[in-house]
């Protein structure tokens, strides 16, 4: 009795990377000060003064900065901390 070779099956991209990165989000806003931005970044994420600033500028003249990517949860996470720091800041897939 000769066997078969299983039929390969075309998975959608979804089932492939299920664990895509999740991203946190600093969005611009009329309150914080720059220089105290990047302060939270430099203390929430450990970055170095130069990074915290180039994120920091990201948000002030494209309006948002990508500051951190991992699991949903840890996003989640980061995102609480910003905003116990006052920081408008959002979870979402990458893409």
């Amino acid at each position: 009795m000769g066997g078969t070779a299983p039929a390969e099956v075309e998975r959608p991209l979804s089932d492939v990377r299920p664990d895509l990165p999740w991203l946190t989000i600093v969005w611009n806003d009329p309150v914080n000060l720059m220089s105290y931005v990047t302060y939270v970044f430099q203390s929430v994420f450990g970055y170095p003064r130069v990074k915290a600033e180039k994120l920091m500028m990201d948000v002030h003249h494209k309006g948002k900065a990508v500051v951190a990517s991992g699991t949903r949860e840890e996003m989640e996470r980061d995102v609480q901390i910003l905003h116990s720091y006052g920081l408008w800041a959002t979870v979402q897939r990458d893409s």
